[in-house]
């Protein structure tokens, strides 16, 4: 199974000592809050008539029956405001059109465990004591020392409790606090949209009974509710933030406003990581409304430039482009995407790789084979090119500051920001702001450092940094390009008997320590074979294993990660096998599942949804029409899509109809998951169809949507959704419907060209 002894003799070994005192202790409560939560209104200890009263760290409730759902979760397209609210409104019996959100404060409460517990070097079907072990500790760890973050489709699954605790506690004070004030028994109550009811008639509305039950005691442990007694939980509710999206009053990180705002433009070294040698501003600092010329340092992991603050975004571009800079090429000069390509090709020829997964034995197996098959696949750097590019406004001013930014690592960001202004933590405000899009980009700090050290020579007036769209895609961190290598072995029968696999790429873990905390990295990352090791298929023997290889090029996590990669190499292989065994893809991926019966279900519910093995008319056109199916597991959710495709008459790609099902355990709101699965398939067919971020000389050669393409409107495809009825625990939704597209897509193109595409993004001969 998986290679553990890194992970045993570096985490677990070090934290040996913990494991007769600390470790087998509880977890720490997620309920309530180091500091009381900020009340709006409030002045002093009791508050005013009128402000919401804290029942717990996670929801207030007001006099006039509103009920306020802190978020510790960004939002940043994925419906998680909603998602999260429906949870403890569920437990809490509100009345959902009286529910609103509000941004959580930093709190231990609110660190995310569920995304680090899902990143140990873990298989999916290992249930050993070591696992439990592991996960174990390293929840309560995060706990502790862990961070705010929003990514790895881990809110849902990191809050499912919590939230519904939160609720569930909140009800049983509200309840208490009737019963006391009616002399009843608290038994004889009930909650239900928003009121507290009893036998005899009497009723309360929490708004009422809200600042009674703030005295009640927190509960020591609470009742959740049968699935069979949800009345919100499965249910299609609108998104709780699309109304103030319509009418343009929901608030990004560009629409903070303060008074007195400055802004500040910035050119950024065009080789990756390089720093300004010398600049002259003379000229900029004399055109009108321009407040400062200055030069920028290199902030967590990105490059140096330079920035002009003035009075308009209109008159800072303007004057950016009368500074004349000369630069100091950094570590990438002469670095280029065909030369690492070919790096990571030769390091294959020579490395096996730190393996995650071995089974059997895979050399003998090998070597008794009837018949073996060989490929090597290749995948690009890409870049996020979310649709807000970075932006951060910071006011420092009286020894305190604020920061209002689109992140999806709050702690992180106010404290890269205070350390760059040199404030204590606690002197930092953070306003999180909705985000734009984020796709893993604003996991990144690097804008907002450069934003305070920018607003610290403007002291006493706020500063909005904002990125051209060039600068965005030019200085990203980007995803990983990556080489891999597949054998497979055949016996007479055409059936597999054994399964190698070694890519090599970059690792992301290291970097993101050293970026965000100034930690050295290393030893094996699962995020750099995530989707090649951790899958369903019962391979009879098989080594799975990567090999890191450090370059100087900026990376960090893209959405779906390794797996938006490893995917298609996967997939494709798996086609490619079954294609030299001459079995339909479908049979030969269910030959692999006899143990997976929820995979095997997802498989064939796709199969059948798309007409597979049935003949497919020609498109409008006339061209003929192909299916191709892939099959993958990320982030605990199970998706299989079967894509139809078809080429015009100059030989490019369309993509006609996607069927996508999904089986991610109980659909907590399942328009939330088709908009996601939506969502995941159209960035991915832009990754599979256009993307690729192309290096020469250090310099990223892209710069906006006319050479970094995405998915337009006339070229979406239908897209259907099929969620899997279950009872099981929710898991990932927000990334898993990228990884399968790209491979179903170039599977479609091989039943109807013959011609095996092995390179992203996709290109027909």
């Amino acid at each position: 199974m998986v290679t553990r002894r890194t992970f045993l003799l570096g985490g677990a070994g070090a934290l040996g000592v913990l494991a007769i005192g600390w470790s087998v202790m509880p977890p720490r409560q997620r309920l309530v809050t180091d500091a009381p939560l900020p009340v709006p209104g409030a002045q002093g200890a009791q508050g005013t008539q009128g402000a919401q009263v804290p029942l717990n760290g996670w929801v207030r409730i007001a006099p006039d029956n509103t009920v306020t759902v802190m978020m510790s979760k960004s939002e940043m397209g994925q419906g998680v405001y909603t998602g999260l609210a429906m949870l403890l409104a569920e437990e809490l019996d509100a009345d959902w059109s009286q529910v609103r959100v509000a941004q959580s404060p930093i709190d231990k409460i609110y660190n995310n465990l569920a995304a680090m517990v899902d990143g140990l070097p873990f298989h999916p079907d290992d249930h050993g004591a070591l696992k439990r072990a592991a996960g174990w500790m390293t929840g309560k760890l995060m706990r502790e020392v862990g961070t705010m973050m929003t990514g790895g489709s881990s809110s849902i699954k990191d809050l499912w409790l919590p939230m519904r605790e939160a609720g569930a506690a909140a009800r049983y004070m509200l309840i208490g606090a009737a019963a006391a004030q009616w002399q009843v028994p608290a038994t004889e109550c009930r909650a239900e949209a928003g009121k507290v009811l009893h036998s005899s008639g009497k009723s309360a509305s929490f708004g009422e009974l809200a600042a009674l039950a703030a005295q009640q005691k927190q509960p020591a442990q609470v009742t959740l509710k049968a699935p069979s007694a949800f009345k919100l939980i499965g249910q299609p509710l609108r998104r709780i933030e699309a109304a103030a999206k319509l009418d343009g009053s929901a608030r990004f990180g560009i629409d903070a406003l303060p008074e007195g705002l400055l802004y500040a433009s910035v050119t950024m070294c065009p080789t990756l990581g390089g720093t300004v040698a010398h600049f002259d501003g003379t000229a900029a600092a004399k055109l009108p409304g321009v407040v400062k010329v200055i030069s920028v340092d290199p902030h967590n992991g990105g490059s140096g430039g330079v920035a002009v603050i003035a009075n308009t975004p209109f008159h800072a571009m303007r004057a950016l482009k009368q500074v004349v800079v000369e630069w100091n090429h950094g570590p990438a000069a002469g670095v280029s995407s065909e030369g690492i390509r070919k790096q990571l090709a030769q390091t294959l020829d020579k490395a096996e790789g730190h393996a995650y997964y071995t089974h059997g034995d895979v050399d003998a197996a090998m070597s008794k084979a009837a018949r073996t098959i060989t490929a090597e696949y290749h995948a690009p750097y890409l870049a996020h090119a979310a649709l807000e590019p970075a932006n951060c406004t910071v006011l420092l001013k009286d020894g305190r500051a604020t920061v209002w930014a689109s992140t999806q690592v709050p702690r992180i960001a106010r404290d890269q920001a205070a350390k760059v202004l040199g404030l204590p933590a606690d002197k930092v405000d953070l306003e999180v702001q909705l985000l734009g899009g984020g796709f893993g980009r604003r996991l990144e700090a690097d804008y907002v450092s450069q934003a305070a050290a920018i607003a610290r020579e403007a002291e006493g007036r706020p500063v909005q940094t904002i990125w051209s769209r060039e600068e965005d895609i030019r200085h990203d961190f980007y995803r990983p390009a990556c080489v891999s290598r597949f054998q497979a072995g055949l016996d007479a029968d055409g059936k597999l008997t054994a399964w190698r696999n070694t890519s090599a790429g970059q690792a992301i873990m290291p970097n993101v320590l050293k970026r965000a905390f100034g930690l050295p990295g290393a030893g094996p990352d699962k995020t750099t074979i995530e989707g090649a090791f951790d899958q369903p298929y019962e391979w009879p023997n098989a080594r799975i294993a990567h090999e890191i290889v450090d370059l100087p090029v900026p990376v960090g996590f893209w959405r779906s990660v390794g797996h938006s990669h490893q995917a298609f190499f996967k997939e494709s292989f798996v086609d490619e096998v079954a294609a030299a065994a001459k079995q339909d893809p479908v049979a030969f991926r269910a030959s692999l599942l006899a143990s997976h019966p929820r995979h095997l279900a997802v498989l064939r519910r796709a199969a059948e949804l798309a007409g597979w093995g049935k003949p497919l008319a020609p498109a409008a056109d006339g061209a003929a029409r192909a299916r191709g199916i892939a099959l993958h597991q990320s982030f605990g959710s199970i998706v299989a899509q079967v894509a139809e495709v078809s080429l015009d008459a100059q030989k490019q790609i369309r993509v006609h109809r996607v069927v996508c099902v999904n089986d991610c355990g109980m659909a907590l709101n399942p328009n939330l998951i088709r908009q996601q699965m939506e969502s995941a398939i159209i960035f991915g067919l832009s990754a599979a169809l256009y993307g690729d971020i192309s290096i020469v000389d250090g310099k990223v050669q892209q710069s906006n949507f006319h050479d970094y393409q995405v998915l337009r409107m006339d070229a979406c495809p239908v897209i259907e959704t099929d969620i899997i009825a279950s009872q099981e625990s929710p898991e990932g939704v927000g990334e898993p419907g990228t990884p399968p597209i790209a491979p179903a897509v170039s599977n479609a193109l091989f039943a109807l060209t013959g011609q095996r595409l092995r390179a992203l993004p996709l290109k027909l001969a």
